[in-house]
C-alpha cells in the first residue's frame, strides 16, 4: 500500500517537473538540476515520511477523508513546484505575488468547499485538514513588515487552529477505529514536526528568491471606468484565510453589538462554539496551546502588533488562572469549565468575543482593543483596564466592574446585576446598557459622565459631572 502511494507520489512529482521544465514553471538555468538541492530534496522526504503516511491512513478509510486527504497531497506537491520556481524567479511586487500564488489558494479553496453544504459525519476531519493548510501560506512571508508571522511561528500557529478539530476525531474514534485516530495523528506530525522542521532547516527567513532570475508577471489589470486607478490586489497573507476576509476598518462598532445580540436573543449559538476540553489543556498537552487563523496584513501603527507581544495562549495554569492571551480575530472563544475559585486573565486580545459559562472569582481585561467578553457571574470583579472599544456584558450579577484609562466601553447589564456599582477612571466614552421595562423591549442606554466640576465649598471640595446646555 504505501509503496503504491510512494510511486503516485513520484510519479506526481515528475509531472510538475516537466510543467516547470515546459512552461508551467520557470526552467534551471544553473543547470545543476532538481535532484541536487538540498532543500528540494529535503521536501522530497517530507512528502514520502510525512505526507505518505496521511495518505495510507485515508486509504484505510476511504470517502470524504480519502477526498480531503488527496487534496492535502496535492497542495503539498502545488508548494513544491512554487518552492521550485521561487528559486529561479525574482521577487515579485505585491500583484506579481499575489498572481504567483494562485494555484495554491486554488487547493486550499477546494479543501475548504468539501466542508460546505449539509454536514458530513466526517466534517471534522475535512475541517482538521482543510483549516491546516493555513500553514502552507508561510511561503508568503515577505518580511517582518509584511503582516504575517515569521514562517516557523505561522506553520505552528496555523496547525493549532486545525487542531481543535483533530482533537474531535481523536476524541471520537479512540476508542471505536483506530485508523481515524492514527490519520489525525499522522495530519498532526505532517505539520508538527514535519513541515515546521523543513521551514525551519532551510526558510527560517522566509522564500529566497533569485535576483538574478526571471521577473514573475502579474495579472493583467481588470479594466476600470474613466481611467480610474486599479484597486490593489489583496496582500498574500489574505489568500489563505479560512473565513471570509474583512479590514478590520469595514468592522464598525455594530458588528461586535451584532453578536451580542446573538447571544442575548437565546438563540442556540453555543452549538458551534470552541470549547475548551481537555485535550486543550496545556496540563494534558505536549505542545503550546492557542489558536491563530491567518489573517490580513495589518495596518502599522504606533502601537506594536499582537503577534510581537507573544504567542497567542488559551488555557488554565495551575488549576487556578485561566489566561487568554493575544487572540486576534477570534469570536468563538468560550471558558465553560471554571469555578467560583477560578480568576480569568484576558491580555492583548483584538477583534475577539469570549464568552465565559459559569462563577469566577474575578475577571481582568488588560490592554484589549475591540474585544467582547460576556460571563455568568463573578464574586469578587470586574476589570477593565488599558481597553479601546471593549464590551463587556454581564448575564448575573457582578458586585463591581471598574473602568480604568480606557476609551469607548460599553457595558451590558441583566435584570440581576441593576445593583452593580461602575467605577470609573481616565475614560472616555463609557455606556452602560439595561434591559427595557419590557419583557421583549429594547435596551435602555446610559451615557456616564466623563468630565466634571470640582468646587471648593466649606473647606471641601464638590464634584458634580457637566451639564450642557442645549442637549
Amino acid at each position: 500500500m504505501e509503496e503504491k502511494l510512494i510511486q503516485r507520489l513520484e510519479a506526481a512529482v515528475s509531472r510538475l517537473e516537466a510543467l516547470s521544465a515546459g512552461g508551467g514553471g520557470v526552467p534551471d538555468n544553473a543547470g545543476s538540476g532538481y535532484s541536487t538541492d538540498p532543500a528540494s530534496l529535503a521536501f522530497d522526504d517530507l512528502m514520502s515520511n510525512y505526507v505518505a503516511r496521511v495518505s495510507s491512513e485515508a486509504e484505510k478509510i476511504g470517502g470524504l477523508v480519502l477526498d480531503v486527504t488527496r487534496v492535502v497531497e496535492e497542495a503539498f506537491l502545488v508548494q513544491k513546484e512554487l518552492l521550485i520556481r521561487i528559486k529561479q524567479s525574482q521577487k515579485p511586487d505585491m500583484a506579481g505575488l499575489a498572481e504567483f500564488l494562485k494555484p495554491l489558494n486554488g487547493v486550499i479553496a477546494k479543501a475548504n468547499a468539501l466542508t460546505e453544504g449539509k454536514r458530513s459525519d466526517f466534517f471534522n476531519h475535512l475541517k482538521a485538514a482543510g483549516d491546516s493548510l493555513s500553514a502552507l501560506a508561510w511561503i508568503a512571508f515577505t518580511g517582518k513588515d509584511c503582516g504575517m508571522s515569521m514562517p516557523i511561528a505561522h506553520v505552528e500557529e496555523s496547525w493549532q487552529m486545525a487542531e481543535f478539530y483533530s482533537n474531535k476525531v481523536l476524541v471520537e474514534y479512540r476508542n471505536k477505529d483506530v485508523n481515524h485516530v492514527e490519520w489525525a495523528k499522522a495530519l498532526k506530525e505532517l505539520y508538527l514536526p514535519g513541515l515546521r522542521d523543513y521551514v525551519k532547516g532551510f526558510y527560517p527567513l522566509g522564500p529566497v528568491w533569485n535576483a538574478s532570475g526571471k521577473p514573475i508577471s502579474s495579472a493583467p489589470p481588470k479594466p476600470v471606468a474613466k481611467g480610474g486607478p486599479a484597486p490593489p490586489p489583496p496582500p498574500p497573507a489574505l489568500l489563505f484565510s479560512s473565513e471570509p476576509s474583512q479590514a478590520s476598518s469595514s468592522r464598525p462598532k455594530e458588528g461586535m453589538a451584532a453578536v451580542f445580540q446573538e447571544i442575548n436573543s437565546g438563540k442556540s449559538v453555543t452549538s458551534g462554539l470552541r470549547k475548551v476540553t481537555d485535550d486543550m489543556k496545556t496540563k494534558n498537552r505536549a505542545d503550546r496551546t492557542g489558536v491563530i487563523a491567518a489573517s490580513e496584513k495589518e495596518v502599522r501603527t504606533s502601537q506594536p502588533a499582537i503577534s510581537k507581544a507573544g504567542p497567542p495562549k488559551f488555557e488554565l495554569q495551575m488549576g487556578r488562572k485561566w489566561v487568554v492571551e493575544n487572540q486576534k480575530g477570534k469570536k468563538d472563544l468560550v471558558i465553560d469549565d471554571c469555578d467560583a475559585k477560578q480568576s480569568i486573565y484576558i491580555f492583548g486580545c483584538k477583534d475577539s468575543v469570549l464568552q465565559i459559562h459559569g462563577k469566577v472569582n474575578n475577571i481582568t481585561v488588560d490592554k484589549c482593543n475591540k474585544m467582547g467578553v460576556v460571563f455568568t457571574d463573578v464574586v469578587a470583579a470586574c476589570e477593565i483596564v488599558n481597553c479601546n472599544g471593549i464590551e463587556v456584558q454581564c448575564q448575573g450579577s457582578a458586585p463591581t466592574i471598574s473602568v480604568d484609562n480606557t476609551g469607548g466601553c460599553q457595558l451590558y447589564l441583566s435584570k440581576n446585576s441593576l445593583h452593580t456599582s461602575v467605577t470609573t477612571a481616565k475614560s472616555s466614552e463609557i455606556n452602560v446598557l439595561v434591559p427595557g421595562e419590557e419583557p421583549d423591549g429594547d435596551w435602555v442606554e446610559h451615557s456616564l459622565p466623563q468630565q466634571f466640576v470640582h468646587e471648593y465649598k466649606d473647606g471641601q471640595f464638590t464634584t458634580t459631572p457637566t451639564s450642557h446646555s442645549g442637549g
